[in-house]
């Protein structure tokens, strides 16, 4: 069974760290492009991060860019969420996807749009609050 497994979510106050993790099982996420989404409360879910397959090419939305850090460890089948500087407004609930296209596999790229993204982890609560 094909699965991603979000994890590290939690309570941490404005200013504080925090780092995901997207394990995948019954899979190798060697030939995926990884997308982070986050959805909040009464708001649309929306794309964060991305990496590509080789970890060569990342994206990153603005209001996030320059505190979140999206990486990769294929050894380990583990993408990772290093967020730094957290504010009250990146409480939500945080997904990883992988998109599994031809395209971004021979490209080296990652895209941010959701309906390119195969396989959902089923998400991990962040909440930033004092």
């Amino acid at each position: 069974q094909l699965q991603l497994v979000e994890s590290g979510g939690r309570l941490v106050q404005p200013g504080g760290s925090l780092r995901l993790s997207c394990a995948a099982s019954g899979f190798t996420l060697d030939y995926y492009a990884i997308g982070w989404f986050r959805q909040a409360p009464g708001k649309e879910r929306e794309a964060i991060a991305c990496i590509s397959s080789s970890g060569g090419s990342t994206k990153y939305v603005d209001s996030v860019k320059g505190r979140f850090a999206i990486s990769r460890d294929n050894a380990k089948n583990t993408v990772y969420l290093q967020m730094d500087s957290l504010k009250p407004e990146d409480t939500a609930v945080y997904y990883c996807a992988a998109d599994g296209s031809n395209v971004q596999r021979t490209q080296d790229i990652c895209v941010t749009p959701a309906w390119a993204y195969d396989y959902w982890g089923q998400g991990t609560q962040v909440t930033v609050s004092s």
